[in-house]
């Protein structure tokens, strides 16, 4: 009776740089699909490409995915079994396998220099090297065998290339999409490995998703033209029947839904499309993420992961375990994914008001502690929280909602009130504000009934005088309710400001 092999899969970025919605959203789907079936989730560094290496990039993922609350069982930070987790750790073992495919004849050596492949480029602008032309060019397979020898015996620089099939339809059956072919006649011989001893991608990931046993490969749908070449390798390599479940995500796409979703996209539209903030360290330009504009993780991944898939129902709010309970590969969709940015502040302001002020309050704290203010009362920030929650769509917007509260105001709409002012109403509030200073019990209700009951004894109306009280409070037309703020403010705090307020009305 065979043993049902438990599921392992990856998220392999390569560390050059800010982390893209869609490559969280890819780690998000690894790390659903994985943990909704009892597997692993592993996080490989893909750095084969040193050019392209930028420090501080792999622990800026790692960063990412702890916020997100994505956690990989092993990584080259957490280690694990099937180490090491960085490609260019494992260099060793890409060229025996490199070879054994030349040995099979499945691959070649081919010793073209950069300046003769680029003669060749101007020649045919839509040059690719393979088997319309790999006869004619300096390969091994053009070249006798001691000439071959000589070159590699003299250290010629030179690349692996697979050999690719003429005329052959190739099939696998994708999780989302179904079955996937391909004519080998339309793809090029692609490098396995280059001239600094490095695989390529196309030969690394093979190499590494069967080492590693991972059980299924998912990945965005641009890296479909690639499958062929993977197909291939696995057979090659004597692999097949142990290659992996693939799935291709759909692309995530721009607003207008038109072609796939770019930084540059977020910058003309005024949108991050990075998960946290980034600073290129050769530009010192920042890049700004999801995370400081006032995202919560939780809303950050309910909407990536609803950017191409549902699980069939109208729930919308997902938390992270409710996602691993309900997640299916094949209700993820295979048209792309439109990316709209109202619809995820729509996410994070159904979060703010879903999760609990205490959840909530060291987030609060960090905004009161970029402008200055630090709170020891923590009840106090809860109370004013649970007054302008509802008012929130990023967290920073605490301040704009709610300073009046740790900070009188110094300024006030005096043209809101200027054109209505009288002596009727000065008169009202250098009666009404002693009564405050003995007014017990200092609670909202009871507030509320006094203060009108006053406005009724003078002959005023309600309407008239209840937008002066909230501008001397708070500085202007906005808020919640004017008693609970009287309330949270307290007795003494309240009728200062009610005095300072008055005396800039009267000016």
């Amino acid at each position: 009776m065979s043993v049902e092999k438990k599921v392992r899969v990856r998220f392999a970025p390569s560390p050059t740089g800010g982390l893209h919605l869609g490559g969280v959203r890819t780690a998000l789907f690894n790390y659903l699909f994985a943990k909704s079936q009892g597997g692993d989730f592993i996080l490989r560094i893909e750095d084969t490409d040193q050019t392209r290496y930028v420090p501080g990039a792999e622990e800026y993922i790692l960063s990412c995915l702890a916020w997100c609350g994505l956690a990989p069982d092993e990584s080259p930070f957490h280690g694990g079994a099937y180490g090491p987790y960085r490609q260019s750790e494992r260099k060793a073992s890409y060229k025996a396998f490199a070879e054994q495919l030349i040995a099979s004849g499945h691959a070649y050596y081919a010793f073209d220099t950069p300046e003769e492949l680029e003669i060749q480029r101007q020649l045919s602008p839509n040059f690719k090297y393979g088997h319309e032309n790999r006869n004619q060019l300096k390969n091994s397979l053009t070249l006798t065998p001691q000439e071959v020898d000589e070159l590699l015996a003299a250290g010629t620089p030179y690349v692996i290339r697979i050999k690719m099939p003429i005329d052959e339809t190739i099939s696998f059956d994708d999780m989302i999409r179904g079955v996937v072919s391909f004519d080998t006649a339309l793809v090029d011989d692609k490098v396995l490995l280059k001239a600094d001893g490095m695989p390529t991608y196309h030969l690394a990931v093979v190499v590494d998703d069967y080492l590693m046993q991972v059980t299924h490969a998912f990945r965005g749908e641009e890296w479909l033209p690639s499958a062929p070449v993977h197909l291939l390798l696995w057979e090659y390599l004597g692999w097949k029947d142990h290659m992996p479940q693939w799935a291709h995500f759909p692309l995530i796409l721009k607003p207008d839904g038109h072609g796939k979703l770019s930084k540059r996209d977020g910058d003309r539209l005024g949108f991050p499309v990075y998960a946290m903030n980034w600073t290129d360290p050769k530009t010192s330009v920042l890049t700004k993420g999801f995370k400081e504009m006032g995202f919560l993780p939780q809303a950050f991944v309910n909407m990536l992961a609803l950017l191409g898939w549902n699980d069939g129902t109208d729930q919308e709010i997902f938390s992270l375990e409710e996602l691993v309970k309900q997640f299916s590969i094949e209700r993820i969709s295979k048209a792309g994914a439109r990316f709209d940015f109202e619809k995820a502040k729509w996410f994070n302001h159904e979060w703010i008001k879903k999760l609990t002020n205490q959840e909530l309050l060291p987030a609060i704290k960090e905004v009161l502690a970029s402008h200055g203010m630090v709170s020891d009362n923590d009840l106090y920030v809860e109370q004013v929280l649970d007054l302008v929650k509802d008012r929130l769509v990023f967290i920073p917007d605490f301040w704009e909602q709610a300073s009046y509260f740790f900070t009188p105001p110094t300024t006030y709409d005096l043209e809101a009130i200027k054109k209505k002012w009288d002596d009727g109403k000065t008169a009202f509030f250098h009666q009404i504000i002693p009564q405050l200073e003995v007014f017990e019990p200092w609670h909202t209700e009871e507030l509320e009934h006094f203060y009108k009951l006053a406005i009724q004894a003078s002959g005023l109306k309600v309407g008239e005088l209840m937008l002066p009280f909230r501008i001397m409070l708070v500085g202007g037309k906005f808020g919640p309710h004017v008693f609970d703020i009287a309330k949270l403010l307290g007795k003494a705090e309240t009728i200062t400001r009610m005095k300072k307020g008055l005396a800039a009305i009267v000016a």
